[in-house]
C-alpha cells in the first residue's frame, strides 16, 4: 500500500504549499520516504487526491468539531450532514459564531474541546487563529468530500483510498519534547531551531519513540528536511509515519469509542495509553 503524510494548509502558495510526504511501507516497522510534493494551489491537491488507490494518508487538519459546540449551536449531530453545513458557511460566518460561542463561556474554558485532544495537545478545532484549524477543516474536508475518499469512522468512500487525521505535534513532542523546530517567521529561524530538525530526523530515522517506524531516507533527503526552516517537509514526513503506524493496525489504531461526530488523531490512542 502507498502511504502519505499532508502538511495542509487551508491557503497555499508557493511560499506556504501543500506538502505531502510519499513513501512504502516494509514490514510493520519501516517506512521508505520516496519524495515530497509541493502543490503551491488546491486544484494539484485535488487532482492527487483522486489518484487510484490503494493509499492511505494522514492529514494535519482536524475531521471534526467538538461535540459540546456542535450541539449548542443546534447543528447536525451526525457527522456527513454536519460537514456539509460548515462547508456551506464562509469563513466570516465560521468566525463570528465561533467568537459569540466563546464570548458566552467562562474564562479559562473559551474554547470547546473534543475528546482526542486532552491526549494529542492538538488546538482546538474550533480555533480560527494562530493557527487556524477551523479554516483548515472547512477547507480540507470539503475537498476530500470531492474526491470521495474514505475518511475512517466517519465516512464511507472509496475503501481503496482512505483518509486519516494525523497530528505531527503529538510525535514531534514525544521524540524531541517541546522544542521548537520551525517557525514562519524569518528571524525566528534560528540555529536552536535547525538543531531540533536535526534531531528529530535522527530520531525518526532510530524509530523511537512508541510507534516504533524508522524512517528510511537519503542524505540528500535527510537535508531538505533540516534546511526546511518553515518545518513543512518535517510536519508531512511525521504524518507518514503516523500514516505507516496506523496502517499495521486494526482499524487504522483508532478506538472503538471514537465519537463518530468529533473524530480522532490517529495515535493519540497511543497517547492515551502512556497517560494512562
Amino acid at each position: 500500500m502507498r502511504l502519505a503524510g499532508v502538511d495542509f494548509t487551508s491557503a497555499p502558495s508557493r511560499r506556504k504549499p501543500i506538502t505531502v510526504a510519499l513513501g512504502k511501507a516494509h514490514g510493520d516497522s519501516t517506512v521508505r520516504l520516496e519524495e515530497i510534493v509541493a502543490h503551491a494551489d488546491f486544484a494539484p491537491f485535488s487532482a492527487w487526491l483522486r489518484s487510484p488507490g490503494p493509499w492511505l494518508a494522514a492529514f494535519d487538519f482536524p475531521f471534526g468539531l467538538p461535540r459540546v459546540l456542535v450541539e449548542t449551536l443546534g447543528w447536525p449531530r451526525e457527522w456527513l450532514p454536519l460537514a456539509r453545513h460548515y462547508t456551506g458557511l464562509s469563513r466570516a460566518e465560521i468566525r463570528a459564531t465561533f467568537q459569540a460561542f466563546c464570548a458566552a463561556r467562562p474564562i479559562g474554558d473559551k474554547f470547546a474541546h473534543r475528546a482526542c485532544d486532552a491526549f494529542s495537545t492538538a488546538s482546538p478545532s474550533m480555533k480560527w487563529v494562530n493557527p487556524p484549524v477551523a479554516f483548515m477543516l472547512h477547507a480540507g474536508i470539503g475537498l476530500l468530500l470531492d474526491a470521495g475518499v474514505q475518511i475512517a469512522t466517519l465516512h464511507p468512500g472509496d475503501p481503496s483510498r482512505v483518509a486519516l487525521e494525523g497530528y505531527p505535534g503529538l510525535l514531534a513532542r514525544e521524540l524531541i519534547g517541546r522544542r521548537s523546530y520551525k517557525s514562519d517567521t524569518r528571524a525566528m529561524q534560528t540555529a536552536e531551531r535547525r538543531a531540533a530538525r536535526a534531531d528529530l530526523v535522527a530520531a525518526l530515522r532510530a524509530g523511537s519513540g512508541r510507534l516504533g517506524i524508522a524512517v528510511q531516507l537519503d542524505r540528500a533527503q535527510e537535508a531538505a528536511l533540516i534546511d526546511d526552516a518553515m518545518g513543512d517537509r518535517l510536519d508531512a514526513l511525521l504524518c507518514l509515519v503516523q500514516a505507516a503506524w496506523a496502517s499495521a493496525q486494526p482499524a487504522y489504531g483508532l478506538p472503538a469509542e471514537a465519537d463518530g461526530l468529533e473524530g480522532w488523531i490517529v495515535a493519540a490512542s497511543a497517547g492515551r495509553a502512556a497517560m494512562d
